[in-house]
């Protein structure tokens, strides 16, 4: 008896399957407390030279605070005065005569800035100073963390595949809680920015897993599952709010992984073990399944088939070894580009116009109608054009943005908001995708490798902010370009809507197989 066939006879969607899942909401709500975390930890406020020790023989003591600012820092085109520049020498005459538009040779900041802490305490750029020249270093950092989750998606799927998807899970869960610790204890910047990558790369290794869940059910799982994502973005700006610095805010978004180490319950993916020759294990997982689900009387457990070769060990080398498999490879890898516009919207909370709180929410709040469209729409249109059509989607409102006059604001946000929208359906469908395209044997290394390429662009995503300097439509065209792209690749992957998960590399290159009800012959995925 194929392994699906027996998940049905003793329920894939009952008590065990809720239980399973129940306990990884909570550690779940740290990844996009994390990931989104930048927003807030490194924001910017409104910030001008320090003056307080120029003195100037005594003067400034007849002068308000004011008179003070008048005539040592330089006002911009929009009346602000200026971040990172201040008079050579101090201009009295523009006590009298603030209009004078003579050369007045300036300077950069001599001795820090004065930073105002309305919105934030303290941030990263208030408390070493990144901003002006070194502005890019704390934009920087989004990279620096998504460039450890890069790293460990590879290094997690290759553990999981190698010892198990609950051994990894624990390690994760147990790293990211320690350097997540540490990344609020840092003492400078360079500590910080390791921590941080240490960080990203234990997360990486939180993942869901729908290897428990039968065919019928798995659809509901993903988007019920993904929920938590949105339901954490909803929450992180209230949580920021309360906690207005940096240090105890990035305790905060990590501490619910200590409860989730706590609560250790978490059953073994009963198809790795069958996969791995460890029948007796899987058979102790499987028949607990049937118990808490009220499946007792089902007497077939031992009939489960073993579908490979316990001696056998995967690499990620065998994603390219086998022609279907090669071909698999390539277009997941590309599809999931849409990290690179998702986050390229996501990391840029200033477009809407209003503060970070409300711009944060309401980007959280957008994702929900998407994932309600997922649920009904992927097992009727099916995963390959739902995936295709939501990001090609996102990629013409991307696109179409760049010809909205900036006066526009309010039409330039509607369209921003509905790319983000879409772009949200995608990453739902993509995860849930991605795990019905490779076979159990190797699902975990080809999850991590899909999720190392869409770390790619979650990492460069950032840095492409920058190229605004050359232009300032630049990144909206590289963002939408990228998501048009991924979407045709999207249209070239297999169907796997009502199909039974491959198993073996062996099933995904065979060409046919039966149907679950046996009703009908299906080309293979």
């Amino acid at each position: 008896m194929r392994f699906d066939n027996m998940l049905a006879e003793i329920n894939g969607f009952g008590r065990f399957q809720l239980r399973t899942f129940l306990l990884l909401i909570i550690p779940r709500l740290t990844l996009p407390f994390n990931f989104l975390l930048n927003n807030f930890i490194t924001f910017i406020p409104s910030h001008h030279c320090d003056i307080r020790s120029q003195n100037n023989g005594g003067v400034f003591r007849n002068l308000s605070l004011e008179e003070r600012l008048n005539v040592n820092i330089p006002f911009e085109q929009d009346g602000s005065l200026s971040s990172c520049q201040m008079f050579a020498e101090p201009q009295y005459q523009l006590l009298s005569n603030s209009s004078n538009l003579t050369y007045i040779p300036t300077m950069p900041c001599q001795n820090g800035w004065i930073y105002d802490t309305t919105i934030f305490r303290s941030t990263l750029a208030t408390e070493w100073d990144l901003v002006c020249d070194k502005k890019k270093m704390n934009r920087a950092t989004a990279t620096i963390f998504f460039v450890g989750v890069m790293l460990g998606s590879g290094i997690f799927g290759f553990l999981s595949d190698r010892f198990g998807r609950k051994k990894t899970l624990l390690l994760s869960y147990m790293a990211s809680f320690i350097f997540g610790i540490a990344t609020a204890l840092s003492y400078n910047f360079l500590m910080f920015a390791t921590m941080r990558f240490c960080t990203g790369l234990g997360l990486s290794g939180i993942s869901i897993s729908l290897e428990w869940v039968e065919i019928r059910h798995r659809t509901t799982v993903a988007v019920l599952m993904s929920l938590d994502w949105s339901v954490g973005c909803v929450i992180l700006p209230g949580v920021a709010y309360l906690i207005n610095d940096w240090r105890f805010l990035t305790a905060a978004v990590i501490s619910p992984l200590f409860p989730a180490m706590l609560c250790w319950w978490l059953p073994e993916s009963a198809r790795w073990l069958m996969s791995n020759g460890k029948t007796d294990d899987a058979h102790f997982y499987l028949s607990r399944c049937a118990t808490v689900n009220g499946r007792e009387d089902v007497m077939v457990l031992s009939t489960v088939i073993l579908v490979e070769d316990e001696n056998r060990k995967y690499s990620y080398l065998d994603l390219v070894k086998t022609p279907k498999m090669r071909r698999r490879a390539l277009l997941s890898g590309i599809v999931f580009g849409v990290a690179f516009a998702y986050y390229g919207i996501s990391l840029n909370i200033s477009g809407f116009g209003v503060n970070i709180y409300l711009t944060q929410f309401i980007y959280g709040v957008i994702e929900i109608p998407a994932k309600g469209f997922v649920f009904f729409t992927v097992d009727k249109i099916g995963r390959r054009w739902n995936q295709a059509g939501m990001l090609i989607l996102t990629g013409l409102l991307i696109f179409s943005s760049v010809f909205i006059h900036a006066d526009r604001g309010d039409l330039r946000t509607a369209v921003g908001a509905l790319g983000k929208m879409f772009s949200e359906g995608s990453f739902t469908i993509v995860f849930l995708y991605t795990t019905e395209l490779y076979p159990t044997v190797m699902r975990q290394n080809g999850l991590g490798y899909c999720s190392f390429m869409a770390r790619v662009g979650v990492a460069v995503s950032p840095l492409i902010m920058l190229l605004e300097d050359v232009w300032v439509n630049l990144p909206s065209f590289v963002f939408s370009l990228v998501a048009l792209g991924s979407g045709l690749s999207a249209s070239l992957l297999p169907e796997t809507y009502n199909v039974r998960l491959p198993e073996t590399i062996e099933d995904v290159e065979q060409t046919t197989y039966c149907q679950l009800d046996g009703s009908k012959q299906f080309k293979h995925m």
